[in-house]
């Protein structure tokens, strides 16, 4: 088969490499497509701590396909099945999956790219998030989790301020619901501007979806008492700095909203898979960018330098 290889930092080459055979308890996919993660920004600009050449595949756990082969006593799955699935060397033609962390697409989305694990990822923040009708709800930073997660609180019944600092990302953002969009430039224009719109009461949630320091800093600001601050931004370049006196002083709720538990990523895919299904959700608009396995470098460039028009990279065989 052919694989994306990250053969050193800043480096990606396309390989033929042996196809993987699935054990007991596995499955064989033949992926439609991978989406490309904020989360593998590191690996691609290189850390001390990774070994290159990666793995063929790696570090791709955003896959979608149909199931081509069965390991030993995987009964539940059929063959030429679509599916979504949480892997972990998916910028390739195929990825060995655990059955257990696969999740059956239905018909009514065939043809739908379905990166299962973000969409997951955006389930299980908003529903950490305990968004309720009535409230108002800031999302600092619209990429694709903060894109998502502004069609899932203003379904929600929630007043969403979208905050970015692209003009195109809060245009999207508004289509989506949100009712409010401000530009993220300026960190005391913001305040006043929020200060406005919610009569000096703030946010009872906001959700921080940049993963920088700044970002974080206003997210606090933003929040209401007894609000509940959600932190869904990748926070991989080191320490962080928070205004504990802030946060005590107004009694707030922190979660931090990442799942490690491979299980609950799976639920969250299935919750959004559902949403799609029922017509609630449909991120088609937020795949912006489209790449073959041989520019897996291009997808990974653009999602880290984030440009004007772009949002998220699928890479596909």
């Amino acid at each position: 088969m052919r694989a994306s290889v990250i053969a050193a930092p800043g480096e990606a080459r396309l390989r033929t490499v042996e196809r993987p055979q699935p054990g007991p308890g596995q499955v064989l996919l033949q992926l439609e497509g991978s989406g490309v993660c904020a989360s593998s920004i590191p690996l691609w600009e290189g850390r001390s701590w990774f070994d290159y050449p990666q793995p063929p595949g790696a570090p791709g756990h955003e896959g979608w396909g149909r199931v081509a082969a069965l390991g030993e006593d995987v009964t539940h799955l059929k063959l030429g099945e679509r599916v979504a699935a949480l892997t972990y060397r998916a910028h390739a033609e195929y990825d060995v999956a655990e059955a257990n962390a696969v999740v059956p697409l239905p018909e009514s989305l065939a043809g739908a790219d379905v990166p299962g694990e973000p969409l997951g990822c955006a389930y299980n923040i908003f529903r950490r998030s305990g968004i309720e009708p009535g409230q108002t709800v800031a999302i600092v930073g619209i990429g694709f989790l903060g894109a998502i997660l502004t069609r899932l609180a203003s379904h929600a019944g929630a007043r969403v301020i979208a905050i970015s600092r692209r003009r195109f990302a809060l245009d999207v953002a508004r289509e989506l619901g949100a009712a409010d969009a401000i530009v993220m430039d300026d960190h005391w224009r913001i305040l006043e501007e929020v200060k406005r719109l919610t009569d000096g009461r703030w946010c009872e949630r906001v959700i921080e979806a940049v993963g920088l320091q700044w970002p974080l800093d206003l997210a606090g600001e933003l929040m209401a008492e007894r609000g509940r601050l959600v932190i869904a931004g990748y926070h991989q370049d080191g320490p962080r700095q928070v205004d504990m006196q802030m946060w005590n002083w107004r009694g707030i709720d922190v979660v931090n909203a990442h799942e490690r538990d491979p299980r609950a990523y799976v639920e969250g895919m299935r919750g959004a898979v559902e949403l799609m299904s029922a017509g609630i959700l449909d991120p088609s608009r937020l795949y912006t960018h489209r790449f073959g396995l041989d520019e897996l470098g291009r997808a990974l460039e653009l999602t880290r330098d984030r440009p004007e028009g772009f949002l998220k990279a699928v890479v596909s065989p």
